[in-house]
């Protein structure tokens, strides 16, 4: 392990799970990752490897059978899986995100129903909130949840579900108009419901349907899937929290700690990246030496580093301060902004350090490559993301004029 992205004033269990869960990369993800993202196979005996680990409950509290770690521990451990591969930080991060929202927001039943089994990993999560005619711009879906008895009834077409095949439950945002006035604004009229499903595609309930696995130019290996719910029925005790009109705080705050992930993410395959652009630069030699001792590419290795350093840096002060009980909107904004940038700027550093070598399939880094542009969407645009600090920015430097 080198000097880069150290993590000061861990506790001795948190340094023992990213030891754990570092070793296990190296050893179970690193050797196969190349070989089953060519082939876009779902790691399946990786999966089980997690789950042996507890990893799919670590942050749900110790009452339910996780572990209760901290958002700081759990963004660690992403690094390092990332950094092994990033479809199977995917695999887990939706699974949490679900799991985050129901021990923050779900009723006592839905807690005691859901949580254990999401941590042992006998239930997967996947949450849905785009679709295909928006992205980012939330407030515009239109799919809909409407009152029956007791029972509502959704109806429309989501997409972009990472676990969408695999999961078993995945948390669906739609609009419920009931009990909202007209004229009330799009965020204020969104539940979120909690849909179980047996995993698989196809038609997999009455009225679901996961039409099959979206082919993608990187992020292979996990299932990416659009979602047709067509009069679909859902009890009403699978309202989350177990009212209406909350779903789009719910999700929000769920997205928060997803950011945070993200930036992980970033990290980790900057640190990958890096880790095989500096050990080719050592064994390349060109004009008689290797092409490490070349200006040009010590340059590279320096900016790689110190883009590797800062991105770690703000990513674990942004999952630092969620754990400390406030609001980390802005910290995780500006992680994600900047780890996912400096993550593809450092790929592409590494890249051009392997010459022709780095495009080729039988590289690693040909599959970083591929997989790097996915962060710059996921979980918000850089766009959106700039657009939450800048405004985050002018509520605390409010001009006093």
């Amino acid at each position: 392990m080198g000097r880069l992205a150290q993590t000061e004033g861990l506790t001795e269990i948190q340094q023992e799970i990213v030891a754990t869960v570092r070793s296990f990369v190296d050893k179970e993800i690193l050797p196969v990752a190349t070989e089953l993202e060519h082939r876009d196979e779902y790691p399946s005996e990786i999966v089980d490897g997690l789950k042996e680990l507890g990893l799919f409950g670590l942050m749900i509290p110790e009452e339910y059978g996780g572990l209760g770690e901290s958002l700081l521990t759990y963004a660690l451990c992403v690094e390092e899986i990332a950094r092994g591969w990033m479809s199977v930080s995917g695999i887990i991060n939706t699974h949490f995100i679900v799991a985050y929202m129901l021990k923050q927001h779900g009723t006592q039943e839905q807690k005691d129903h859901f949580l254990p089994r999401m941590a042992a990993g006998d239930i997967r999560g996947a949450f849905s909130m785009s679709e295909p005619g928006l992205g980012s711009d939330v407030s515009a879906i239109t799919s809909k949840g409407v009152r029956d008895g007791d029972e509502y009834v959704l109806d429309g077409q989501k997409m972009w579900l990472t676990n969408g095949g695999s999961a078993s439950l995945v948390a669906v945002l739609c609009r419920t108009d009931e009990g909202h006035p007209e004229g009330t604004a799009p965020h204020k009229s969104m539940t979120t419901f909690l849909v179980e499903k047996q995993p698989g595609f196809g038609e997999v309930k009455p009225g679901l349907t996961i039409p099959g696995k979206i082919d993608k130019m990187g992020y292979k290996g996990v299932d990416t899937t659009e979602l047709i719910m067509d009069g679909l029925r859902v009890p009403q005790d699978r309202v989350l929290g177990g009212s209406t009109g909350r779903g789009f705080y719910q999700m929000m705050d769920g997205v928060e700690v997803g950011r945070v992930n993200v930036a992980a993410r970033g990290c980790g395959v900057a640190q990958r990246a890096f880790e095989l652009g500096i050990a080719y630069a050592q064994q390349r030699h060109t004009f008689g030496k290797a092409i490490a001792e070349h200006q040009a590419i010590q340059f590279k290795l320096a900016e790689m580093a110190t883009k590797v350093e800062a991105a770690h840096a703000l990513m674990v002060g942004a999952a630092r301060k969620k754990d400390s009980g406030q609001r980390n909107d802005l910290e995780a904004g500006m992680a994600k902004y900047l780890a996912s940038e400096y993550c593809k700027e450092v790929v592409e550093d590494a890249f051009r350090i392997h010459g022709g070598y780095g495009f080729s399939k039988e590289y690693e880094i040909e599959r970083l490559y591929r997989e790097a542009p996915m962060l710059l969407i996921g979980e918000g645009t850089a766009e959106i993301q700039k657009m939450i600090v800048g405004r985050r920015l002018l509520e605390e430097y409010r001009f006093q004029g």
